[in-house]
């Protein structure tokens, strides 16, 4: 595995992945869309997503702990359930979701870009700013390990700073008040479906934590530190979550957050600071959205590179000088680029949460059924993150059906074709080995 680099990620940087991802997506992408769903309730909804990832996360840290891989889910899948068509299709919706947030932060960079101007989020301009920086990502992940790390732990540091003082700002203009703010309309209430689906993106907000098990053996003593870094950056994410809703909660009222759900944080910043607070808030989702790209793209470019080397998907050069990595982050970039053109925030997080739901669900089995002996994993906790995982996927899918069914009817095309597309490719490919003539 010469294309990765062991020991070439420390604990801060590891740690700066992990929140540069999640706080990016978490915070200013699905805010307003967990309000929508959870009404008065949201706040509360990040510290429920905040528990249920908690149960998650204890699987890939122990898978961690025993496999540490840059191939990260790919590498504890293959260990699960080898290396057949489930292993394939479960790390390729890994895979998708992935890069489905990179195009929901991408588009959110050019939502929150566009309200410095005052331009409608409607316009070409919010996917033409978010190719724009996918491009820029792409060019910040070319230039090494090295590189990225400083950077994203940076500008990690800078934009939880900054989400901070704006949180602090907020509670303060509202007198450090935690009741909502009074509302100017009348909202729908939420149901006991619609606020367990809520959870769904609230998850969907901490997935971040996956970029860290995708480092594996590139993290400095990864049997130790991948851990750490993954408890720490979920406890920052969460302590993050909940001091901004509590914020915007109490300066904006629900159905204001509701109607700005894309812009929700700068819209929440103008009762009590301004135009002043608009731009200051704009620059933080600016940056923050920056990192989460660029952490992002950076773990998924390696897990698809690792599934190559495994011989799990296929892979073309198309002419492409260089090694597969390279490959692989072209790929990851422009399948980013088609998704956040085609669609609208709201859409891409919901085909993002269930994806990545189901993969989480087959990762958990796996490590029930065949690996709690071997990495050590209590099966009560195991077992407990599964069922939760299918509780708030049947929420979700049940909700999406009632308001927007053509979402889960593209989820499960998703999920149909990559099995489906996994079965064939394998199907052929120990064909042509058993044949002698592999390709």
């Amino acid at each position: 595995m010469s294309e990765y680099k062991k020991n070439s990620l420390s604990l801060l940087g590891a740690i700066g992945l992990g929140t540069g991802v999640m706080i990016s997506a978490g915070i200013f992408a699905l805010l307003g869309q967990i309000a929508a769903l959870a009404g008065t309730w949201f706040p509360i909804i990040f510290i429920v997503g905040g528990v249920v990832t908690g149960f998650s996360a204890y699987s890939y840290v122990k898978m961690s702990n025993e496999y540490p891989s840059a191939g990260g889910i790919g590498m504890f899948l293959a260990k699960a359930y080898g290396q057949g068509t489930v292993t394939a299709a479960a790390a390729m919706l890994m895979a998708v979701s992935m890069v489905i947030n990179q195009s929901l932060v991408a588009r959110t960079f050019g939502t929150y870009t566009l309200q410095i101007f005052n331009i409608d989020e409607t316009t070409y301009l919010v996917p033409a700013l978010a190719v724009g920086l996918l491009l820029f990502a792409f060019l910040i992940n070319i230039s090494g390990n090295s590189f990225i790390q400083t950077f994203t732990s940076i500008v990690s540091l800078l934009k939880i700073l900054g989400l901070v003082v704006f949180a602090m700002g907020g509670l303060w203009a509202a007198g450090f008040s935690i009741t909502p703010a009074e509302s100017s309309g009348g909202t729908e209430d939420a149901t006991i479906a619609s606020m367990i689906a809520a959870v769904a993106l609230a998850i969907l907000s901490f997935k971040g934590f996956t970029t860290i098990t995708n480092s594996g053996s590139e993290i400095v003593n990864p049997n130790r530190n991948i851990g750490r870094a993954i408890v720490a950056s979920i406890s920052i994410s969460l302590f993050v979550y909940l001091l901004v809703a509590w914020g915007v909660f109490s300066n904006l009222p629900l159905n204001e957050i509701i109607a700005a759900q894309e812009y929700s944080l700068a819209e929440a910043a103008r009762p009590a600071f301004g135009n002043y607070g608009v731009w200051f808030t704009v620059a933080i989702a600016i940056i923050a959205t920056v990192s989460g790209i660029i952490a992002s793209v950076f773990a998924v470019s390696r897990m698809l590179a690792m599934l190559t080397d495994m011989k799990l998907i296929p892979h073309k050069h198309f002419g492409m000088p260089g090694r597969i990595q390279k490959h692989t982050l072209v790929y990851t970039i422009v399948l980013a680029m088609v998704l956040a053109v085609v669609f609208d925030l709201s859409r891409i997080a919901s085909v993002g949460a269930i994806l990545y739901l189901v993969m989480d669900m087959i990762v958990h089995w796996g490590v029930f059924k065949r690996l709690r002996g071997k990495v050590k994993a209590n099966p009560a906790i195991v077992m407990t993150a599964f069922i939760l995982d299918g509780i708030v996927l049947t929420a979700f899918v049940w909700v999406k059906l009632m308001n927007d069914w053509l979402i889960v009817a593209v989820s499960i095309v998703f999920i149909i074709v990559i099995f489906i597309g996994e079965y064939v490719f394998l199907k052929n490919r120990n064909s042509d080995e058993d044949e002698g003539h592999a390709h």
